[in-house]
């Protein structure tokens, strides 16, 4: 071969091989996501609707407070909500540097207080404070082996009315015939419960009080209509969003959740056949922490990290039954 051929032969090669320029992506590696595009805007998506999202169940909440304040009205007024939701930030401020050292993350005691804000009804302005500071100190008075056991906004609802009925009544608007607010806060509700991996406690609560609620009717001879009116309400949008849901104070395999929503609306149809008021409240007061107890009881305690060097891994926090 001619050197001529040689050069024109080594040419013909370099040209034929690829080299990705300026803005060009090589094969096999991922596009980034560029802010405006398509990939960005679904990651972002992804992002909001997850785990990591830290503001997204105050989110859900505050449509639920604007939702029922603005259609019909739902709060006392808006300086006891603001009043509850100051007395829960300042209970979680002070409990969190005095007991664990450090100031927590707050979207906790947002939570409970416009839960408080919305649940509760009273002429007087303390019991608004009162509840509120009840439910933060529950999560860090009340608890075993390093789990608070109550529902905060449900222990410091289901004290103030087993405690002070007379001073203090719960929510009892409906929606009425104005199914946008409803619809709505359900449909982003069971979106976001969805995508934290909690909607099958939804579900299963939802579908035994729809069938407890027939055998109510049965028993009773009320309207089934009426029966299950509540269900509508913003104060079970919070009870079931919220309170049955709350990854803190529920067990921790699937079926239990499922087990434990189902009992709950078990106790709860008991509680309405017997005429309590609250039943709703008082029924998750009984179910949930003591199936939180029993789990708790069932499991071996976590050990040392020197303890932990001579253990099978096998062995280490495992359940016992």
């Amino acid at each position: 071969m001619s050197p001529e051929q040689s050069t024109t032969s080594t040419s013909s090669t370099i040209e034929s091989v690829k080299v990705p320029g300026a803005g060009e992506i090589p094969d096999g590696c991922d596009t980034p996501n560029v802010p405006g595009t398509k990939s960005s805007t679904v990651s972002s998506l992804s992002w909001f609707f997850s785990l990591e999202n830290r503001f997204l169940a105050p989110m859900l909440i505050t449509c639920i407070l604007l939702g029922g304040q603005l259609t019909f009205g739902m709060l006392e007024s808006w300086s006891r909500t603001f009043l509850a939701i100051g007395a829960s930030i300042l209970m979680e401020l002070m409990l969190g540097r005095l007991m664990v050292g450090k100031y927590p993350y707050l979207a906790s005691a947002y939570i409970s207080g416009i839960s408080v804000g919305i649940l509760i009804r009273s002429p007087f302005v303390w019991p608004y404070a009162m509840c509120a500071a009840l439910s933060i100190m529950s999560k860090y008075v009340l608890r075993w082996r390093d789990r608070h056991l109550w529902n905060p906004s449900n222990f410091g609802v289901s004290a103030m009315l087993f405690l002070y009925p007379a001073a203090v009544a719960t929510l009892s608007i409906q929606w009425g015939n104005s199914l946008w607010p409803m619809a709505i806060i359900w449909c982003l509700g069971a979106v976001i419960i969805m995508r934290l991996k909690r909607f099958h406690i939804c579900l299963t609560y939802v579908i035994s009080f729809l069938a407890l609620s027939y055998l109510r009717t049965m028993i009773t001879g009320k309207p089934w209509a009426s029966t299950v009116a509540p269900l509508t309400g913003p104060m079970y949008q919070l009870f079931v969003f919220f309170m049955i849901t709350d990854p803190k104070t529920t067990v921790r395999t699937k079926w239990g959740q499922c087990l434990v929503a189902f009992l709950v609306a078990v106790v709860e149809m008991t509680l309405r056949l017997a005429e309590v008021i609250h039943a709703p409240y008082y029924a998750l007061f009984l179910v949930g922490p003591a199936a939180v107890a029993i789990e708790i009881a069932l499991s071996k305690p976590c050990k040392s990290v020197s303890e932990v060097e001579t253990v099978p891994a096998r062995d280490i926090c495992q359940p016992t039954a």
